[in-house]
């Protein structure tokens, strides 16, 4: 069975088909760089990352391309806010994006472009709707004319006559319809431009992604996608603007990620009810926040709240318990993948928990299932730990360390892993077990207290006590 995927434009779930057999090529809408990425639209590109990761797990050969929007009227303004120049701001927001994006363990796209580094390719394009009647130039600036576009709408499902005057439209007495779309906008004293046919100004938002996705991944590519809220207007407009001059069709799929729900609202700048992913990434950790953005599917208005958060992280968190006690056992038996691992669609997949993980994922990416086969292995593995079956635990723990690599997240790194620290903790934990057993109580709390204090995590089971290092929880 191939993977199956929920296609935005269809309306329904369908094969996942490629131009090219075994290879993917895939966009995803980037931010604008003018501010610190909201937790809304840092969940979007971990899902994308996510899913780059799966289908490279599946075997094929993925190109994913992402850009940043570094001219933009909200990037103009900020640089007035912070008395810096536009390209200092943009850097600046650049980077914060890519140690929030780090610390929630995605890996940066195979291409990264921005807007202003192609200006040209943008010009050229707009110079080819106008000679195909679709564009118009009034006073410097270029308008995408809609009702030339006669598919214009199919992808938010909404007519001309829905989206007239007053709904997310920009207005201007120039346009020959309320909703045709800037492609080119005049230059204003004092903002940045580039030279056009049309006089000295700058693109408009939705020229950049068709521009940029096309010139480096053709048309049709396979795979583009973004938040929700970027239906309409932007990928509206990014398939009239690809397809309009006439040849094949833009994109082959469209996904696109639900909303981050606040309460009963959605996340959004215009509500000012954002959070901003440097601050969750202090309040609760990257690897528990990757949970969280992970574990419901990509489509789902996804809530954020201290008790999902809280459930995220101690899920997360029995999961780095497993891999740091396997580690204590295993010594260095534990597994250690040399190379990411790869199931390719026609392999028979003989481990039973690979199996079952595959087909949630093959079915539209279905991450719940696939984070309850993970469960599984652990609760599996634990009672191997706890009955000294060190076969199956090997075992159980190769795969965790496959799945969680799909999953995008590693272990090996916990610092509880050092000999120095693994030896004195192991000791501290002695201790503690022989006053246990003289039943000095006050002093067997004591250790364990300290060591809270100075984040060592402890759990008592029957098989002894396991610890990690890490926040205790609340």
């Amino acid at each position: 069975m191939p993977i199956q995927i929920y296609d935005s434009l269809k309306r329904e779930p369908v094969p996942f088909e490629t131009e090219e057999p075994g290879r993917v090529r895939m966009y995803a809408c980037g931010p604008t760089v003018y501010n610190y990425v909201h937790i809304g639209n840092a969940r979007t590109l971990v899902w994308f990352d996510f899913i780059r990761r799966y289908l490279t797990y599946r075997g094929y050969d993925v190109t994913y391309v992402m850009n940043y929007t570094d001219v933009d009227d909200k990037i103009i303004e900020r640089s007035k806010i912070e008395k810096l120049p536009v390209d200092a701001i943009t850097q600046k927001y650049e980077r914060a994006f890519e140690e929030d994006m780090a610390a929630l363990g995605a890996r940066a796209a195979d291409i990264v472009c921005r807007a202003t580094t192609h200006i040209g390719d943008m010009v050229a394009a707009i110079e080819r709707l106008i000679e195909a009647g679709v564009a118009y130039e009034v006073e410097g600036d270029v308008w995408f004319a809609v009702e030339r576009f006669p598919a214009y709408g199919r992808l938010s499902g909404r007519t001309l006559e829905d989206l007239r005057s007053g709904e997310r439209v920009e207005p201007n007495p120039n346009k020959r319809h309320p909703v045709d779309f800037a492609l080119w906008k005049a230059a204003k004293e004092g903002e940045p431009s580039w030279p056009s046919p049309w006089g000295a100004g700058r693109p408009g938002w939705h020229i950049e992604c068709s521009v940029m996705s096309t010139k480096y991944l053709g048309m049709p590519f396979d795979l583009h996608g973004g938040g929700s809220d970027l239906i309409f207007p932007h990928h509206e407009n990014e398939i009239a603007e690809a397809e309009a001059t006439g040849g094949s069709s833009f994109v082959r799929h469209w996904l696109h990620a639900g909303m981050v729900q606040m309460g009963e609202t959605k996340m959004s700048k215009s509500l000012g009810n954002i959070v901003l992913a440097h601050d969750a990434i202090a309040q609760v950790g990257g690897e528990p926040l990757r949970y969280w953005a992970l574990s419901a599917s990509y489509r789902a208005q996804t809530p954020f709240t201290e008790e999902v958060l809280a459930d995220a992280r101690a899920s997360y968190e029995r999961w780095q318990t497993f891999a740091v006690a396997a580690r204590h056992v295993l010594g260095d038996d534990y597994p250690v993948l040399d190379a990411r691992p790869v199931r390719a669609g026609d392999e028979v997949i003989d481990d039973p928990f690979v199996a079952r993980f595959v087909e949630a994922m093959d079915d539209d990416f279905n991450s719940a299932g696939a984070f309850a086969v993970v469960h599984e292995v652990v609760r599996d593995a634990n009672k191997a730990i706890d009955s000294g079956d060190r076969e199956t635990l090997l075992a159980l723990t190769r795969t965790f360390v496959e799945l969680s690599e799909v999953l995008g997240f590693a272990f090996e790194s916990d610092a509880g892993s050092s000999e120095l620290v693994g030896g004195l903790v192991e000791y501290l934990l002695e201790l503690r077990e022989a006053a246990r057993a003289e039943r000095a109580f006050e002093r067997a709390d004591q250790i364990r207290d300290r060591l809270t204090s100075l984040g060592v995590v402890i759990e008592d089971t029957s098989a002894g006590p396991r610890w990690r290092v890490g926040p205790a929880p609340d």
